[in-house]
């Protein structure tokens, strides 16, 4: 449902305060942060490329998240291809895999796809940072294939501490479980520090990142997984009846923003916190109509409006509620039905300032209008 709402629905002149990922550069802007000379890319051959990943690009992925190991580096159409890549050559009929709840779509499609026991790890047993530890006990049991988790949580915000991410790791570990881990907007935190990647020092783990989110480059389409060496060469049969390969253009344009992530990432985090201040204040003003949990890490949260909750509506109601949003004040929201939420909405503070600001106050506009309207 998710893309199928960005297909129908996002426009040009529509304050898009509904986005996971922080707002994207210009290719001119990335050209001068990344300092990439014309003269490097009238060099580049137009030839194919290694299933894997190119050597460059690879290395730099590598030495920020796989601890320099470029081995264990897969270079992907998005972290999306990364995903289907790995979980199909990872799973199979029968295994038990624990899928976190409300999950990216993709991440729990594959292990149904594969005829896996997928047992839910429900989103109460997150919070202050850690996983109940009895209810780890209780779903990760010896035997489990693999555990799929998204931290920070696309749409929640909710994510893990670095101690409690120790105790998922040292968990799974003992259990012999696959901890396959989708970090897509790590780099951005507000309550605790940047979680290490967890597949950085190697072990059964499996990480995915993206261009997409914190970097601003959803256009570039560039994923990677860190995984080990074998599951990555596991992957090539279907990726040699599929995409085979990145465009070495698109290697070199990535290789620099690897090698320059501090500096995009840090622009667009800066921004994301001035909005998160903003929407703080604006939750304050509206506790009567909406209701929320501040995001502990990423750049989205999922607020559940009072009036649909107070009345159980059931879910075509917040997508009705969000196409009248849409219509009314040109603001889009994704509703809460793509994730399993029937009374909220997503919620991105990612975006220019001006924009995110706009789409607030359309918001508070419908809101207030709905509640006289009662």
């Amino acid at each position: 449902m998710l893309e199928e709402w960005y297909r129908r629905h996002l426009g040009p002149d529509i304050h898009d305060i509904s986005s996971s990922g922080v707002h994207p550069y210009t290719f001119a802007e990335i050209r001068d942060l990344c300092r990439i000379p014309v003269a490097d890319l009238d060099a580049i051959v137009m030839d194919d490329s290694v299933s894997q990943g190119g050597a460059g690009i690879r290395q730099a992925v590598a030495d920020r998240y796989a601890g320099g190991d470029a081995d264990r580096v897969l270079i992907t159409h998005g972290s999306s291809e990364a995903i289907a890549l790995t979980l199909s050559a990872l799973l199979h009929p029968g295994d038990r895999v624990v899928v976190q709840e409300g999950i990216y779509h993709s991440l729990g499609h594959y292990p149904r796809a594969a005829g896996c026991d997928v047992v839910e790890l429900p989103a109460r047993a997150v919070r202050d940072g850690a996983i109940d530890p009895e209810v780890l006990d209780e779903l990760v049991t010896p035997g489990t294939a693999a555990v799929i988790v998204n931290f920070p949580h696309n749409p929640t915000g909710v994510t893990l501490s670095p101690p409690g991410l120790k105790a998922l790791t040292e968990h799974t570990a003992a259990t012999g479980a696959v901890l396959v881990w989708d970090a897509a907007t790590a780099e951005i935190a507000h309550r605790w520090e940047v979680l290490a990647d967890p597949g950085a020092e190697g072990g059964d783990t499996v990480s995915y990142g993206t261009f997409s989110k914190t970097f601003g480059l959803p256009g570039l389409r560039v994923g990677w997984a860190v995984a080990p060496k074998e599951l990555i060469t596991a992957t090539f049969p279907l990726r040699d009846r599929t995409t085979l390969f990145l465009s070495p253009l698109v290697e070199l344009v990535a290789e620099r923003a690897m090698r320059h992530a501090d500096e995009l990432i840090g622009r667009r985090a800066a921004e994301a916190r001035r909005n998160l201040a903003h929407l703080t204040e604006w939750m304050a003003g509206h506790e009567e109509l909406v209701r929320w949990t501040p995001p502990e890490g990423g750049v989205c949260a999922l607020p559940v409006f009072r009036e649909l909750e107070e009345a159980a509506a059931g879910p075509e109601a917040v997508e009705r509620f969000c196409l009248e949003l849409l219509a009314r004040h040109r603001t889009l929201l994704v509703p809460g039905t793509a994730f399993g939420a029937p009374h909220g909405a997503r919620l991105g503070f990612g975006g220019p300032e001006e924009g995110f600001r706009a789409g607030l106050a359309g918001l508070s506009e419908f809101l207030l209008a709905r509640k006289a309207a009662r």
